[in-house]
């Protein structure tokens, strides 16, 4: 008996053993249903390449975990280990913690100025949305928040910050989280 012949059920069982064979066919038999459940869903920061990625490894969990005993089929089990897969994801990559990077620009497209290959009306534009986001960012700082945010542009760590400032490295720690947290909202 091939494995087109057998159900999803049976080779879920020999993949469980150890064929490789039979996983490697219940993956291509699915791969088109994971397609489709990644097809109406939106990642952040990611294309829909990345969703079914996610979900080819829930599907993957689902072989791996699938139990005939719960009472239920290799189908719906596969189809939830799926669509959490992908939901997980997505909800991970809206996180509040990555909105910083979700919302940023690269800086070695915004900093450099001689590339040949880059289009220079792209690198006008993004550096002006930069100048323009660092000036309202510059607005909503204190005055120590703007020294110690020009200096950590600069490069200086936090403890030098402070030594410049004749501050505690706990005053500038503090002041670099306020600046993060207005950077991100703006």
């Amino acid at each position: 008996m091939n494995d087109t012949e057998r159900t999803d059920e049976a080779l879920c069982a020999l993949a469980q053993s150890g064929d490789a064979q039979a996983e490697e066919s219940l993956l291509l038999r699915w791969r088109r249903n994971v397609r489709l459940c990644a097809r109406p869903l939106f990642l952040l920061g990611g294309d829909s390449e990345d969703l079914i990625q996610e979900g080819m490894l829930g599907l993957l969990r689902a072989i791996r975990g699938f139990d005939p005993e719960r009472g239920s089929s290799f189908g719906s089990y596969a189809e939830l280990c799926i669509r959490s897969a992908m939901l997980t994801a997505i909800r991970s990559a809206a996180a509040k913690r990555h909105s910083v990077l979700n919302n940023s620009l690269p800086l070695d497209i915004l900093l450099e100025t001689d590339d040949p290959m880059g289009d220079p009306e792209r690198i006008v534009l993004l550096r002006e949305a930069t100048r323009e986001r660092m000036e309202r960012l510059r607005g909503r700082l204190s005055p120590l928040e703007a020294q110690v945010h020009g200096l950590y542009l600069e490069g200086l760590s936090c403890a030098e910050i402070a030594r410049r400032l004749d501050r505690s490295e706990k005053s500038v720690d503090n002041a670099i989280q306020r600046i993060r947290r207005k950077e991100a909202q703006s």
